[in-house]
């Protein structure tokens, strides 16, 4: 029995079904659920032409936040309605991957529930690569939501 999901989103549609599969397991379990979104780390880029200047860089965090506050208001909604215990957390990153696992980790979470990124033709068969990593890298159990694509 699972006490405590981390539910990683990066606010895709694949994401938010996993999300959604992630709260009723979570609902079945009686666990809480922790919503995380990782947003990339980039280092700011001054000055020379074609390069990115600071107000971009800006608006470009600006942008960031506003998408991780709509995908964790979207987990905290939905675990409202399922009355399912949660909480939402932020971070700032530049390996999504180890925010991931370390996020699970410090919250105490024994599962991660994520979603697989579909592809087509052959790609279609291999995970995407930052779901792969925490498989790879996690000793916490990974559960990976896979939406058939038709």
């Amino acid at each position: 029995m699972f006490k405590h999901l981390l539910i990683p989103t990066d606010g895709s549609e694949l994401s938010e079904a996993a999300v959604c599969a992630g709260i009723r397991l979570a609902k079945e379990q009686g666990a809480l659920v922790t919503g995380l979104y990782v947003m990339q780390d980039y280092p700011v880029i001054y000055g020379t032409e074609g390069m990115l200047s600071f107000n971009a860089y800006q608006e470009l965090e600006r942008s960031a936040h506003t998408a991780a506050d709509t995908s964790l208001q979207f987990i905290e909604q939905l675990a409202q309605q399922e009355g399912v215990p949660c909480r939402t957390v932020k971070v700032i990153n530049i390996s999504p991957y180890e925010a991931i696992i370390k996020q699970a980790q410090s919250n105490a979470c024994d599962l991660i529930c994520m979603a697989s990124h579909g592809r087509k033709g052959i790609s279609s068969v291999l995970l995407g690569s930052e779901t792969q990593k925490v498989l790879s890298h996690s000793h916490i159990p990974v559960l990976v939501y896979r939406l058939a694509l038709v």
